[in-house]
């Protein structure tokens, strides 16, 4: 690591000092409309284009004339009770609805005095014939069935499928917010690392992205700046494993927060990352940050009156970078202290032949998606273990050091 000078630094691993390079980024390009989202004056052509259904109606108003005595026949005193209206097909439409049980609808008009008038909208029609019912049927049959073909139209045919044994990922997300960071004027920068094995992505996918720079502001005891940035991407897997033991691994999000001053002075305020969520749905995910730390005055002076500070050169070092073979990962050495957290909210979609509603096929396919419903628990289960063979370890390691009078008194009385 070096000062805020220069970009270079060293991790710590078990086999030494280690150096990786920086990936490159590039910012992400703001989006333009191609098109107006409104249509202030469209033509006929427009609305006929963009409607569902184009049909000619005949519309009738019921109105009456609530004006006082003697001042008949005035606009500002008529008021619509009732529409009617009645298509090609002979469907009529009544707004508002019949009364029924829901009680009168009531009129309060304005003038000399204000006067409440109640009136009731009732159905004396005869009921209807079997023939006209089956008729009626068939209208809204055939209503619903051009709806349907229209609907059908536009999603078109060339649905794009998986192959078996393969998931897409889709994810849809936003960087909401950063808070509890030191210095104000926020930027976050992120991307999404893949695992080697049997991940990929669109050669067009671009897996990272540059927030724009955000001032904070006081909310409770924390300075929070919030972002609302957009961002998607969307990545593939393919299963080829079939081995029972195969857990297969899941893309991880990384975050540096930065600050960016007046004087264009910037100051690293955090790195952080988090495993994407692998259950589809809506997730809001707080990332907690850290950031290297130097034990000395001058470094800080040097934070605070020019800028820079510790930088980690690789970016993957927060989590357990995709480079390294080794079995275990050391950070000995490493000083660091916690700072603020990211707020992220990810909408993440998937998509597979697994999710047919074919039984045979989910029982044949003991593929990728059985494994991630249980990668969380398996992962969980997994720490307890390890965590109950440490203890185990340590218990051991105790009873050996103890004298062998107190371990087994009655071997001692025996002999």
């Amino acid at each position: 690591m070096s000062g805020g000078d220069g970009r270079t630094s060293e991790g710590c691993s078990s086999g030494g000092a280690r150096e990786v390079s920086l990936p490159v980024v590039s910012p992400r390009e703001g989006g333009i409309l191609k098109s107006r989202v409104v249509t202030w004056e469209p033509s006929e052509e427009f609305i006929r284009n963009n409607h569902v259904i184009n049909t000619p109606l005949q519309t009738m108003y019921i109105m009456a004339d609530l004006g006082p005595y003697g001042k008949l026949g005035y606009k500002k005193h008529e008021h619509v009770l009732c529409t009617l209206k009645v298509d090609s097909n002979g469907v009529i439409t009544v707004k508002p609805d019949f009364t029924g049980s829901k009680g009168p609808y009531r009129i309060e008009t304005e003038g000399e005095k204000q006067e409440l008038w109640k009136y009731t909208i009732d159905n004396v029609s005869s009921f209807a014939q079997p023939e006209e019912e089956e008729r009626e049927q068939r209208v809204f049959k055939d209503l619903y069935g051009r709806h349907k073909e229209y609907l059908n139209s536009l999603v078109g045919t060339d649905f794009e499928t998986t192959v078996p044994g393969a998931l897409r990922l889709f994810v849809n997300g936003e960087v909401v917010s950063a808070q509890g960071y030191e210095y104000d004027n926020l930027y976050v920068h992120f991307f999404v690392e893949l695992p080697t094995s049997n991940w990929s992505s669109p050669a067009f996918q671009q897996l990272s992205g540059i927030t724009q720079t955000c001032a904070t502001k006081s909310w409770g005891m924390d300075n929070v700046a919030y972002f609302s940035y957009p961002f998607t991407f969307e990545a593939s897997f393919l299963h080829e494993d079939e081995s029972v033991g195969a857990l297969p691994e899941w893309p991880v999000l990384y975050c540096e927060v930065l600050s960016l001053d007046f004087w264009q002075r910037y100051r690293v305020e955090g790195y952080g990352a988090v495993v994407l969520p692998t259950t589809p749905g809506s997730h809001t995910l707080t990332v907690s940050t850290w950031r290297p730390l130097e034990l000395s005055p001058v470094a800080e002076l040097r934070r605070f009156f020019i800028g820079g500070s510790l930088e980690l050169e690789d970016l993957s070092y927060v989590w357990i970078p995709g480079t390294f073979k080794g079995e275990r990962l050391s950070r000995f050495g490493l000083r660091a202290e916690t700072t603020g957290s990211v707020t992220f909210r990810l909408h993440c979609l998937q998509q597979s032949r697994a999710f047919m509603e074919s039984s045979s096929l989910r029982k044949r396919m003991r593929s990728v998606l059985d494994r991630l419903e249980g990668f969380s628990q398996q992962s969980s289960i997994h720490n307890v273990l390890e965590a109950f063979r440490r203890a185990r370890r340590r218990m051991q390691e105790a009873r050996e050091s103890l004298p062998q009078d107190l371990v087994s008194p009655s071997e001692t009385s025996v002999s």
